[in-house]
């Protein structure tokens, strides 16, 4: 009976990859990979194909500032990753953006049979959609990597604390969530607040932040997602980077961040 299940099992993944679609749109080379560029819910999206695919065919979400400090991105694709990106920039995060980020799953993981759950990237205010998409729909989440990620919209573009503050931006931020200040600087649902779906469903988290952020400080930010999500017995590693700001990005050496993806994007039977 075990070895006929396994057989149905590996039959029908072999379906799934056989069905799988390849991707179409204006084709283009990004650092000796195949990128195509097409239109899913209104918003510009690519894809950037393996040469190799790995088994399991899975894929890194990349969110905002594509192609900056790639060297990640880069790594994983030649690990057999795809590396997905969906434009929904100016929307902070907001529900419409997380109603984008859904149109472009389906797209992904049903005609082009990608994993059932991506490893999502956010860097700077990326982090705002990666948390809200993931709080949404925690069990499509294999992990979550943020890089000196908004976590809390008071904090950046709001400047509520000791942030700059991103002056044109928070107005633009209010306007995408339909809030006034005040009713913004009550909001509880940004994700500093909303980490319980994702520690129920063990998702892991790794922050990567440079100590020396003004932009997006650290302790109104990151340290409370650690602080939270450990309190709710979630497992999260934040990366340190001493006398850093907000920029450079990402580490020299991504290994770190390469093998923790690696390590939470193995293969499931249901994927």
């Amino acid at each position: 009976m075990y070895r006929r299940s396994c057989c149905v099992v590996l039959l029908l993944a072999g379906t799934q990859v056989a069905n799988a679609e390849e991707f179409t749109g204006k084709s283009s080379d990004w650092n000796g990979f195949q990128r195509y560029q097409f239109v899913v819910s209104g918003r510009r999206c690519w894809v950037v194909v393996p040469k190799v695919v790995a088994k399991g065919r899975p894929w890194i979400w990349r969110a905002r500032f594509f192609g900056h400090e790639p060297q990640a991105d880069i790594a994983l694709l030649k690990q057999g990753f795809h590396l997905a990106y969906c434009n929904v920039g100016g929307l902070f995060g907001n529900p419409q953006a997380v109603g984008h980020w859904n149109a472009f799953y389906q797209v992904l993981t049903e005609k082009h049979r990608l994993s059932r759950r991506p490893a999502l990237e956010g860097m700077s205010r990326g982090g705002l959609i990666i948390y809200n998409w993931a709080a949404a729909n925690p069990e499509k989440v294999a992990c979550i990597y943020g890089d000196a990620p908004v976590c809390d919209f008071k904090s950046w573009p709001g400047g509520k604390g000791k942030g700059k503050g991103g002056g044109g931006a928070w107005r633009a931020c209010l306007k995408a969530y339909g809030l006034t200040e005040a009713e913004a600087l009550a909001y509880r649902h940004n994700p500093i607040d909303n980490l319980k779906p994702l520690a129920r469903a063990g998702v892991p988290l790794l922050h990567v932040v440079g100590d020396a952020d003004v932009v997006v400080p650290v302790e109104e930010n990151t340290a409370i997602i650690e602080a939270r999500y450990k309190k709710l017995g979630g497992s999260i590693r934040v990366i340190h980077k001493p006398g850093v700001g907000h920029h450079p990005h990402s580490l020299k050496d991504p290994g770190p961040i390469v093998a923790f993806v690696l390590k939470h994007t193995r293969p499931r039977v249901r994927d």
